[in-house]
């Protein structure tokens, strides 16, 4: 059996409120193997982004733990990556000024921190915007953008907190693609939140539901379909199945 790459440990999270305290996890386990895509799905307001800020190391659990090659989370680690619901580009700077931010951070030289700009733009189909602002993009250009920021520093794992939401139904259709092809060809492991039963079939391994406030595990689905998935894959009577069956366990 292979060890996971990360693992939440009897995760809890209480926030203090003027009521008192608002329990938003409650003693979640699971593990996710290296190379594995998890998507994690669930009603509004179910804890999806604060359990993915905890698995990220941005926000420490009242209990529990999560565990990184056996190791307690107690920051955000290198090794792990993060794309948010919106970009959040800095405006005044370039598209490869914006890539290259967290290398800078680093103390990485700009000579070298724009060379692997250069590569990750390139991979993720912008190397022809390298000196464009963000306000010249669209917003599924922007998102990319992000993605390139995540990837420069090599992370091993990528935590996406609905990266596509707000986009046409389209470009978030072609960016779920781009999702699948970086994944494949970096060999990450990736964990993503959506709100989309649609997206998380056609995209994971692995779909966890998330029960109402507080959150647990309420489903845990295997995705038997194929790897690479095939263009039509949306339209076969398994994929439909699955997304029922999904769907249902949120409900309940």
């Amino acid at each position: 059996m292979t060890s996971a790459i990360l693992q939440a440990k009897s995760l809890s999270k209480a926030y203090e409120t003027t009521h008192g305290d608002l329990l938003a996890i409650d003693h979640i386990n699971f593990s996710v193997a290296p190379g594995e895509f998890v998507c994690i799905v669930g009603p509004s307001g179910s804890g999806k982004t604060t359990l993915l800020q905890m698995l990220g190391g941005l926000l420490l659990p009242t209990t529990g733990a999560v565990l990184t090659n056996d190791r307690p989370l107690v920051e955000p680690p290198p090794e792990i990556s993060i794309v948010f619901q919106k970009p959040n580009l800095m405006p005044w700077r370039t598209v490869l000024e914006n890539v290259i931010l967290p290398l800078q951070i680093e103390g990485t030289s700009r000579q070298e921190a724009a060379e692997k700009a250069r590569k990750v733009l390139q991979l993720v189909g912008l190397s022809d915007f390298a000196q464009s602002h963000p306000k010249e993009l669209s917003g599924g250009m922007e998102q990319r953008v992000a993605l390139a920021r995540a990837l420069i520093q090599q992370p091993r794992i990528l935590l996406l907190d609905e990266p596509f939401g707000a986009l046409d139904a389209l470009t978030r259709e072609r960016l779920n693609r781009e999702i699948l092809r970086l994944w494949q060809t970096q060999q990450l492991t990736a964990i993503m939140v959506t709100h989309n039963i649609h997206e998380a079939v056609l995209l994971a391994d692995r779909v966890l539901v998330l029960s109402p406030r507080p959150a647990i595990i309420a489903a845990d689905f295997h995705i038997d379909l194929p790897r690479p998935r095939p263009p039509d894959i949306e339209y076969t009577e398994r994929f439909g199945a699955l997304a029922y069956q999904i769907r249902q366990a949120i409900r309940e």
